[in-house]
Order: C-alpha cells, then sequence, then structure tokens
C-alpha cells in the first residue's frame, strides 16, 4: 500500500510542478508585454500584437481587454473548427495571461514607456517574452493565440506549422507601421525575427545535457556511483590505450548540467589518472530524461 501511495504521489508532484512553470512562464510572458511591448507599441505577432493595436485604434477599450476578448474568441473558434485541439494547459495559459494583463491595467496602469530608451526596452520586451514563450513551449503549453490562427491556416493551405505562424505574426507586426509609425515599425520587425531566434536557443539551454566519456581501470567504482548516486546508466566498453598498450575501459554516461560538477570532481576523486571528455548535447530524450 505504501509503495502504491508512492507511485501515485509521483505524478502529483510532477503535476504541480509543470504547473507551477507554466504559470511561471505565462507572468513573464506578461510582465514583458504590459510593461514593455504594448507602451512602446512594440508589435511582434500573437494576440498581444493585436490587442496593441486594437488598444490604439480604438482607446475607449484597453488592449488588455482586447487580448482577453480575443483570446477567448480564438479559443471558441479552435474548438469549433479544429475539434478538441486546445489542451486544458494551453487554454489555462490563455486565459491566466489575458487575465494577468487586464489586472495590470488596472492595478499598474500605464500610459507612457518605462525609459526614453526605446532599444532598451525591446531587449527586455524579447527577453522576458521569449523565456515565457521557451519555458510553455518546453512543457507542452502556449497561451493560444495565433497559434489557433495557424493551425487554421494549415488545415485549409500548404502551409506547415512554422510559416502559417511566422505568416501570421508577420502580418499583425507589419500592422505597426500603419498605427504606430515607422520607428515602432521597424522594431517591431527587428523583435518578431529576435524572438524566433531567442525561444530557440532558451529551450536548448534548457535541455542542455553532458555527454561524459570516461576513460579509467577503475570501471566499478565509477560506474556504481552513477547508478547510486545520480541514478543513470552508463555503458561500458573495452579498450587499449596507443601509446602505453594497457587495457582501458571507456564508461558513456549522461547527467544534467546540474549534476556534471559532482560526477567530474568524484571521478577525479576516484581515479585521478582518468580522462574526461564532456561534451554538451541539446537534448537527451529517454528515460530519466525527456519523454517524447
Amino acid at each position: 500500500m505504501p509503495k502504491t501511495a508512492g507511485l501515485l504521489k509521483k505524478p502529483v508532484i510532477a503535476g504541480i510542478v509543470d504547473y507551477l512553470l507554466i504559470t511561471f512562464g505565462t507572468i513573464l510572458m506578461t510582465v514583458g508585454v504590459y510593461f514593455f511591448k504594448i507602451p512602446n507599441g512594440f508589435v511582434t505577432g500573437g494576440v498581444s500584437g493585436i490587442g496593441t493595436i486594437l488598444g490604439k485604434a480604438i482607446p475607449f477599450i484597453s488592449s488588455g481587454q482586447w487580448i482577453m476578448i480575443i483570446n477567448v474568441l480564438l479559443l471558441v473558434v479552435g474548438f469549433i473548427v479544429l475539434g478538441k485541439m486546445n489542451s486544458i494547459k494551453t487554454v489555462y495559459c490563455s486565459l491566466l495571461f489575458s487575465f494577468s494583463t487586464y489586472i495590470c491595467e488596472l492595478v499598474v496602469p500605464i500610459s507612457a514607456p518605462l525609459t526614453d530608451q526605446p532599444l532598451l526596452e525591446l531587449v527586455y520586451a524579447m527577453l522576458l517574452t521569449s523565456a515565457g514563450s521557451a519555458i510553455l513551449f518546453n512543457n507542452n503549453a502556449s497561451t493560444g493565440g495565433t497559434d489557433i490562427v495557424a493551425l487554421i491556416l494549415k488545415k485549409y493551405s500548404s502551409l506547415d506549422i512554422g510559416k502559417a505562424l511566422l505568416v501570421t505574426d508577420f502580418i499583425v507586426a507589419s500592422c505597426s507601421f500603419f498605427t504606430f509609425g515607422i520607428e515602432a515599425g521597424l522594431f517591431s520587425l527587428l523583435g518578431l525575427f529576435a524572438k524566433a531566434f531567442l525561444v530557440d536557443s532558451i529551450i536548448e539551454s534548457i535541455n542542455s545535457c553532458k555527454y561524459f566519456i570516461v576513460i579509467t581501470e577503475k570501471k566499478d567504482e565509477i560506474s556504481k556511483y552513477i547508478m547510486t548516486e545520480l541514478h543513470h546508466g552508463a555503458t561500458v566498453t573495452e579498450g587499449v590505450g596507443s601509446y602505453t598498450e594497457t587495457k582501458k575501459y571507456m564508461i558513456h554516461t549522461v547527467c544534467k548540467r546540474i549534476e556534471a560538477v559532482r560526477l567530474r570532481h568524484t571521478i577525479k576523486k576516484i581515479d585521478p589518472h582518468s580522462f574526461i571528455v564532456i561534451t554538451t548535447t541539446s537534448e537527451i530524450v529517454g528515460r530519466g530524461f525527456r519523454s517524447i
């Protein structure tokens, strides 16, 4: 019975951590959009971009309210046109993003940029929203919005999802030229292309792991530490050094970045004469790491 309770407890804890992460990611996006994108008229696509444009064009409805209205409408349209494609996470993040933006308007009203440095504010806008998006994508979630539009375009055209999303965001970003002027439009397009690279880079950084190749004579002690302390597997192959012509063992293993320093220190402690090759991998898929 206690063992069964432990097995049930793990998915619950994992689910709580998952939702804490996507909540944090959504809040990062909210801060980047509300405090940096909307005041400067930075329109880099998405529902936040549409809301920013409509908030300027139709001022009696605020940008936060427009974001909430559009997100709810797109969720409904996505459900009708695409079926049950909207996961619980996407619905949760979409509504949280809309609601938190609207709450920011009520609690911390802003009518002008925080500074007189638009490039500085663009950097913060892109960093915060890209980090938020990366956390959401990494946890199989999104804030919906133009993702749903892209999926509809994909369904009724020959465009793939990446190109469809780029087309929708580019159209939205281009509208900033007419609404906020040439300067804001140029900043918006710059932000749009910068975000595409930033999101990929942040996701790779989050998922990066370390691949170890250890050449040693003390394979048993090192393998035991990897399996019992780090709870990872290891593959051992036998070889002969071309210079010394002595028999050696090669231990292959992977671990998370936070574990790499401990493993390297322990290997040198067990076998000071060991030879270690450490490389960075963008992602490890398998038991103990990411599931497909």
